[in-house]
């Protein structure tokens, strides 16, 4: 019977040892800037744009008003290719709301480089390619 309790407690320790551990990576704080671009079949207009990244808030600014319609929040990193945007901002109706910064994206980092992008069922995608300053 001790071997038995003993087999199986060793068997639970490895089991409990053996769990992947949940990578994410951190987005390095700073100001990121670059471009916005809705791509659609026809192409699709580019913005400028500029975002601050402190802590799990972010802040940002478009050379359009709303296109795409940044403002301010808070972002949580999913893993390692995946983030969430939290727009706190109140917005008008008159405008098409998924170019509001909020939801679900993809987001890859290579070196400064930072590329945020959510693809809307083949219709059309956004893209955020940014360098950090």
């Amino acid at each position: 019977m001790r071997y038995l309790f003993s087999a199986l407690l060793i068997l639970t320790l490895l089991t409990v040892s053996c769990k992947k551990v949940n990578q994410t990576f951190v987005i390095p704080e700073g100001t990121y800037v670059g471009a916005f671009q809705r791509l659609t079949s026809s192409g699709g207009q580019v913005s400028n744009v500029t975002i601050t990244f402190s802590g799990n808030n972010w802040t940002g600014e478009s050379q359009f008003i709303k296109y795409p319609a940044l403002c301010h929040g808070t972002y949580k990193v999913i893993g390692t290719d995946s983030i969430t945007f939290e727009n706190a901002c109140f917005w008008t109706a008159e405008f098409d709301w998924t170019l509001i910064l909020s939801q679900n994206y993809k987001i890859k980092v290579v070196g400064n480089n930072l590329e945020i992008s959510r693809d809307y069922n083949g219709v059309f995608k956004d893209v955020y390619n940014l360098t950090k300053q």
